[in-house]
Order: C-alpha cells, then sequence, then structure tokens
C-alpha cells in the first residue's frame, strides 16, 4: 500500500509540473522550451560552421559573429563551438591589425594592418578575452596584443576614437571585459570619455536614438521621406552594446547608472517602432525608405530587451509583447528550414531605397545577432 501511495504523490507531482510548465509557456507567450531553444541554437550555428569550415581574418564582421558564437557557447556548453572561436583566434594570432609600428597606428577606416586603433579591428578582443576567461586565464598571450593595444590608446590625448556608432559595439565591451581581468580603472574612465564624444556626435536627445555618423545628422540629412533616419542595425550595435557593458560592470562603477537610463530610454524609444510582424524597418522612423523585414537589427533588439528583462533592468509586463513578436519573426520567418538564418541586410552604413534584402540574404554578423538573441531566450525560458 505504501509503494502504491507513493507512486500516486510522485504522478501528482509530476503532473503538477507539467500543467505549470503549459501555463508558463502560456503565460510568456513563448511557445519554446529551454531544449526546443538550444536546438534552435545549434541548428542555426552548425549549419554555419558546418558551411564555412575556414576561418578568415579578424575584421569587424567575422568578430561579430563569434561574439555571438561565444554566448551560444556559454548556454549550450557546445565544445564545437569553443573550439571553433580557438582555431579562428590562433589563425589570427590573437590579433587584430597586426602592425608592430605604433607610429603608423590609425583609427580613421581601414581595412589594412595600419588600422590597429580602427574598432573595427578590436572587435575581435571580445572574443580573446572570453576565451582567455573560459580556458583558465593560464595563457597571457590570449590577451596580451588586446592588453597592448587599449592600453597605448588609452596613453594617447585623443577622445575621438569612437566616431561611428557601430564602433560602440565593437569596442566599448573590449574596455569592460578588460577592466575585469585587469582591475585597471582607466578602462572605465576612457569609456566613459570616448562614449561621452560619441554621443555629441551621433545622439538625438528628441528621438533617444542614435545616427549611424555625423553624415547622417538630420536635417542634414533625411530619410525619403523627410524624416530623421535612425538605421536599425546601427542602433542594434548600441543598444546591445549598453547591454554588454552595464552586465560587465560592478555596482559601485560610476557612470553604470547612466548608461542604465539610456538603454532604457533607447529601449523606450525602439518598443514605439516595432512593426505588427515583430521586426524593425531598416530606417526605423521612416516605413517606406527601405521597407521589408530586416533580421540583424532585428536580433540585436531582441538579444537586448531580453537581457533587460532577464536582469530586472526592462520591466517585463512592458516589453515582454515585444519580444514576443520578435522572436515570432526570428523563427519563424528569418530561421529557414535547414539553419540558415535570412533577411539580413548585407555589409553597409546605412537602410538604403531599393536595395534586395530576402529570404536569401545571410551574412556572419547576422547569425552573431541572431545567436545573441537565441542565448538570452534560452536563458528567459529557463
Amino acid at each position: 500500500m505504501k509503494l502504491k501511495h507513493s507512486f500516486s504523490i510522485l504522478f501528482a507531482l509530476i503532473t503538477v509540473f507539467l500543467v505549470g510548465c503549459k501555463s508558463l509557456k502560456k503565460s510568456t507567450g513563448i511557445n519554446h522550451s529551454k531544449k526546443e531553444v538550444v536546438g534552435i541554437i545549434n541548428k542555426v550555428n552548425n549549419h554555419w560552421q558546418n558551411t564555412h569550415p575556414k576561418h578568415g581574418n579578424a575584421f569587424w564582421n567575422r568578430a561579430a559573429y563569434h561574439t555571438g558564437n561565444m554566448e551560444a557557447y556559454k548556454v549550450t556548453k557546445n565544445q564545437s563551438f569553443l573550439d571553433y572561436s580557438m582555431a579562428w583566434a590562433e589563425q589570427n594570432e590573437w590579433m587584430g591589425a597586426k602592425s608592430n609600428n605604433k607610429s603608423e597606428w590609425r583609427y580613421n577606416y581601414g581595412e589594412n594592418d595600419k588600422h590597429v586603433l580602427f574598432g573595427d579591428w578590436q572587435i575581435c578582443f571580445q572574443t580573446y578575452i572570453d576565451l582567455y576567461n573560459f580556458t583558465g586565464k593560464n595563457d597571457p598571450k590570449k590577451i596580451a596584443r588586446a592588453k597592448e593595444v587599449m592600453e597605448y590608446q588609452m596613453s594617447t590625448p585623443n577622445n575621438d576614437y569612437w566616431w561611428w556608432v557601430d564602433g560602440l559595439y565593437m569596442v566599448m565591451p573590449v574596455m569592460t571585459k578588460l577592466y575585469n581581468v585587469t582591475g585597471n580603472e582607466l578602462y572605465l574612465e576612457k569609456l566613459e570619455e570616448y562614449l561621452t564624444y560619441a554621443n555629441s556626435i551621433m545622439y538625438d536627445e528628441e528621438a533617444d536614438l542614435y545616427y549611424r555618423d555625423a553624415k547622417y545628422i538630420y536635417p542634414k540629412h533625411k530619410s525619403v521621406n523627410g524624416k530623421k533616419d535612425f538605421w536599425a542595425r546601427g542602433d542594434g550595435w548600441i543598444f546591445a552594446g549598453y547591454a554588454k557593458i552595464i552586465q560587465d560592470l560592478p555596482d559601485t562603477a560610476k557612470h553604470k547608472q547612466k548608461y542604465i537610463n539610456r538603454f532604457k530610454d533607447m529601449a523606450a524609444a525602439l518598443a514605439k517602432a516595432q512593426q505588427n510582424e515583430g521586426y524593425w524597418t531598416r530606417s526605423i522612423l521612416d516605413l517606406e525608405h527601405a521597407p521589408g523585414p530586416e533580421t540583424s537589427g532585428t536580433s540585436f533588439f531582441t538579444y537586448g530587451y531580453l537581457w533587460g528583462i532577464n536582469n530586472g533592468i526592462l520591466d517585463k509586463d512592458t516589453y515582454l509583447p515585444v519580444v514576443q513578436k520578435s522572436w515570432n519573426y526570428l523563427t519563424t520567418v528569418a530561421l529557414q528550414e535547414n539553419g540558415a538564418v535570412g533577411y539580413v541586410q548585407p555589409i553597409g552604413e546605412k537602410a538604403i531605397p531599393g536595395q534586395v534584402v530576402d529570404i536569401n540574404s545571410t551574412a556572419d554578423f547576422g547569425v552573431g545577432a541572431f545567436l545573441l538573441a537565441a542565448s538570452e531566450m534560452a536563458r528567459f525560458v529557463e
């Protein structure tokens, strides 16, 4: 009788658990379990890595993919993900641009080895630092170049290193990650100094959004309908960038609350511009400028919203409906049956009228952004 009674209790507990799981799905409006989200991550990342077995250089587009791959590894503990980034880092000798002659180092746009101080060559340091942390901190060479480059940069009197919005995602997290490794407060001081400059030339106080760079400031530049032209991927870079640095900063950090406030202001502004289908158009406030879905900006926004909800910074009741719609777009429209991620605007710096972005449009940085969003979704449903 006792055994039979025990089985009855066990059955009742299992029933309560399963009903609870169904209620959770209903209450959140997210129709995926943790196992299902991890399955999506593996599907997308295995497809990308299997179709891209050769590792490229350490320039921004490839490095942006690896920032997503690192989050995917944290969530899944899939060793092949870690191995893929390790092989890429070793091929690039744990460096970005490779010049050793400091007198020729530049930070204007450039794709050659002289542009060591250009943020598009510094984003790789995010992944190198993560790999250093993941593998036991027993190999200082993994972060030696990152420290050399950033410490040299901080020794200069210049503060205009971040002159385009993409650069804020590329380098802000490098500063906070190196602060956490070294304890050097100068990283946080220079983060604030460089960001203050960037805000002075790109942030629109009225819209609570960022222009891509000084060329696009209204009214000097306008969308096709005469509106302010805020590029979705550009604002995605900085929205995700804020999430990344806020999570790295200790509560005692002097400017942390200011960054949280800016992040929350952007969240409110972006929510108003989301389309009913869940995506954001390439020109955020002018739906006719470059109409139709776009995945890279939508993925970065989804990551930011989920991170904010998961960490109690964004109100769940307010922003979960935003995530419900964007996650539905990402998993039912952008994600293809074979694991490819479509509707990613190609490399560029603005929303381009007439540019075709369709189911076959994919890119390394877009996959990285998708992985960021999916990894944060895995934490949410957990």
